[in-house]
């Protein structure tokens, strides 16, 4: 069943009001029609399942039929701060990362990052394209809430942030072997907010490691033998963390 998100303000009473592009796309691409059943989000969690009423050249109006808490969300919130990488990378970063079950991705500034916010205006589209690909993803793969992609953030930033959190984890080449990785990675469950801190291609330094150590928390651990990329380690860790706190 194909899936909308709205704004709450276009929740009125039994009835849900879809405006904008998803008009067309509604009526011109999955070319539905009067009766056909359509779920509906409004990205707080909940899920509408809806029957169309009435289309127009510029409103689809939806009646309310069920409403759930949605099956799509783990248990956890799980915040990804990302060093941030060169290129496009963060563009496949955001969109994987929201396909694995991430609440947020906060773009982070770390000592080895290599790319320079130095223009005001580019620094805005960036996060608008993520911002995009966080909602198409969230589509895609049938998420409840469109993942938030933050502002940028300094480290140190990203570390008082992420104080907030239950539980932090910072993947680090140094760390101990997979058996105390194991270890650490359970103690994830049953906790309500994680955060994970991603290097950028450089790595993270010690004098950054020791600063989430001791302010946030968080604890160090190795994803194996072999060296990933910016844009693996992140996703490999959701990746971990999503069979472990997906329990049904």
């Amino acid at each position: 069943m194909s899936r909308f998100y709205v704004e709450p303000g276009q929740i009125e009473g039994n009835k849900i009001i879809i405006r904008g592009e998803d008009v067309n796309h509604i009526k011109n691409v999955l070319r539905m029609n009067i009766g056909d059943e359509v779920l509906i989000s409004p990205g707080n969690g909940l899920v509408y399942t809806t029957r169309i009423e009435s289309m127009t050249t510029e409103v689809v109006e939806c009646l309310i039929v069920d409403c759930d808490g949605g099956k799509s969300e783990l248990p956890a919130r799980i915040t990804l701060y990302q060093g941030m990488p060169k290129k496009d990378k963060m563009d496949l970063i955001v969109q994987k990362a929201v396909e694995l079950g991430a609440t947020r991705i906060v773009p982070v500034m770390m000592e080895r990052t290599i790319v320079k916010l130095d223009d005001r205006r580019k620094e805005e589209k960036r996060l608008l394209r993520w911002r995009s690909i966080s909602l198409t993803a969230a589509k895609q793969s049938g998420r409840d809430i469109i993942p938030e992609v933050s502002d940028f953030m300094t480290f140190k930033e990203a570390v008082s942030d992420a104080s907030g959190n239950d539980f932090n984890l910072i993947p680090y080449e140094n760390a101990k072997g997979m058996s105390f990785a194991r270890e650490t990675v359970a103690k994830a469950s049953g906790k309500e907010s994680i955060g994970i801190f991603i290097g950028p291609e450089g790595g993270i330094t010690y004098e950054e490691l020791e600063l989430a150590e001791n302010e946030c928390g968080a604890a160090s651990i190795s994803l194996g033998h072999r060296i990933l990329r910016t844009e693996t380690a992140g996703l490999a860790l959701l990746s971990v963390l999503m069979f472990n706190l997906d329990k049904e």
